[in-house]
């Protein structure tokens, strides 16, 4: 058959082709309508789906309190931090958020994997393309005191690499913060006055360092203690410092756009809007969240407050998915829910009886976790039945609760395909 014979035949198939096309049209028009996202609805208390905290009990650390709890982006797992150097690794079963709590105080299920760190945890960051469905992208990065940036697998909890920044004294220095970068090729690491941009393709001690701090002695001072990328792919990030200031960078150059001033205390935690023109940053001992316009860095917008006046915990703040409310934790044990179009407060409930240092939304799930606790000192040993009663209750405290914030207007038969088919994929190097 000749090419000619070939487009001829083609055109005559046209017509079935357009139906097929129809066909194809109207069956994804009707997925497009099946689903929704997730309502929120926060006027009504949410019911606890998983509970998690015998687990959490060590004999070497029997106050080992939680630090803090991340989803991750695929929304098949969330990653817990907790006092006793271990990052846990908690899978959500298949039925997710259709599941009612089991009765009693024991775990509803154990970890899927468990990561054990040198030192103290800093900071942890999933894979922004993490994909349970794909082990090569399967990662999280943390940074412990004393060592480097470490990449761990979280499906098998084996060390896949390790990042390392050298001082003057040729030793190794401490990250305080991570973060990728939206396009999941570099790691941005936050250290006393200055970043380092490692490539996440060339693991080892080669990096890219930037000060925060001019000749001038203009910039942002001080250990930065939090990283946020814009959600919209502006090429800015921010940075939090423990001098109580706030600074914003353009990714290329790293040029320094804008340094806030405001906090009350050392920043511990910086989030953008879903819509990129916000800021949310929040500090220790300082009981506001301050909202800033990214586009009129003048002055404040509006403060949403939280009870961590007195604590020097990071307490952790989340935005769901749709971008209208935030979610943060406090020492009260309560949960605060704020409208970010207004910045009025909506309403609350109880998660714990203790800190909630931990807040975090499913990405397309009605659903959020919380971890809480804080640190305590020791009973003396002269009235030993009291320090059981009281180490009894310090483990109650000790938790990573899930909760059930609402069900789908309609349920979409496999919503983790419909979020894998949303977002691109980037596959990391076999390292």
């Amino acid at each position: 058959m000749s090419v000619t014979e070939a487009m001829e035949e083609g055109e005559g198939e046209q017509p079935n082709s357009g139906d097929e096309s129809e066909e194809i049209g109207k069956e994804g028009k009707q997925v497009e309508e099946e689903y929704s996202w997730p309502v929120m609805r926060f006027d009504v208390p949410p019911h606890r789906t998983y509970h998690f905290c015998r687990q959490f009990r060590t004999p070497s650390n029997p106050n080992n309190f939680l630090k803090g709890v991340k989803w991750s982006p695929d929304g098949s797992c969330f990653l817990t931090s907790s006092d006793d150097k271990t990052l846990r690794v908690f899978a959500l079963p298949e039925n997710g958020s259709d599941h009612q709590e089991s009765a009693g105080d024991e775990d509803s299920y154990s970890a899927s994997n468990v990561v054990s760190e040198g030192e103290s945890i800093h900071d942890y960051c999933w894979y922004p393309y993490m994909s349970a469905s794909d082990p090569v992208t399967c990662v999280f990065a943390s940074t412990t005191r004393d060592h480097p940036i470490h990449l761990w697998d979280a499906a098998s909890g084996e060390l896949r690499c390790t990042y390392r920044a050298y001082d003057a004294m040729d030793e190794i220095t401490t990250a305080f913060s991570i973060a990728f970068n939206p396009a999941g090729t570099k790691i941005f690491a936050g250290y006393n006055k200055s970043l380092r941009v490692f490539d996440v393709h060339r693991p080892g001690r080669d990096f890219e360092q930037y000060s925060t701090v001019k000749g001038n002695k203009e910039g942002q001072s001080g250990i930065i203690s939090a990283i946020a990328f814009c959600p919209t792919h502006t090429g800015m990030l921010a940075t939090g410092s423990y001098s109580q200031t706030t600074a914003i960078y353009r990714e290329d150059n790293m040029e320094l756009l804008y340094v806030l001033h405001g906090q009350g205390g050392g920043v511990t935690h910086v989030q953008f809007s879903k819509d990129g023109n916000f800021l949310y940053t929040g500090g220790r001992k300082d009981p506001y969240i301050l909202c800033w316009d990214i586009r009129n860095t003048v002055n404040t917008l509006y403060k949403l407050y939280r009870s961590t006046e007195t604590t020097n915990q990071r307490i952790f703040f989340d935005i769901e998915p749709i971008g209208r409310h935030l979610g943060t934790g406090g020492q009260d044990g309560l949960v605060h829910i704020y409208d970010l179009q207004t910045g009025q407060w909506i309403s609350c409930f109880q998660a714990a009886s203790d800190t909630i240092n931990g807040f975090s939304f499913h990405p397309f799930l009605p659903m959020a976790a919380s971890s809480s606790g804080h640190r305590r000192f020791g009973i003396p040993e002269c009235n030993e039945d009291l320090s059981v009663d009281i180490s009894v209750n310090t483990y109650k405290k000790n938790e990573t609760n899930v909760w059930g914030v609402d069900k789908w207007r309609s349920e979409p038969e496999d919503p983790f395909k419909l979020i894998e088919t949303a977002k691109p994929k980037i596959a990391l190097p076999n390292l």
